[in-house]
């Protein structure tokens, strides 16, 4: 139950990051748990472990960090593949 807990978690700050920034995050479900899961670690590699916990995710990092992860790929992939909304 833990596993669909955490996988949950991550998609929803995978979808989130994608609303914030105006983007669809590419892979649908797939995508926005994997963007959730890596902008996890990366916020908070780079805030520390802050804020509020929720399935084992530190939530202001794990945006932050979504937000940075999606920002990077779209730099890189600018070959229009990805949709606006």
């Amino acid at each position: 139950m833990h596993l669909i807990w955490i996988l949950v978690i991550g998609g929803l700050i995978g979808w989130f990051s994608g609303v914030l920034i105006g983007r669809d995050v590419p892979g649908g479900i797939i995508g926005n748990i994997i963007t959730g899961f890596i902008g996890s670690w990366l916020g908070t590699e780079l805030l520390g472990a802050r804020g509020p916990i929720v399935g084992g995710f530190y939530i202001i990092p794990a945006i932050v960090g979504a937000i940075l992860t999606l920002l990077i790929l779209f730099a890189i992939g600018r070959s229009g593949n990805f949709r606006r909304r």
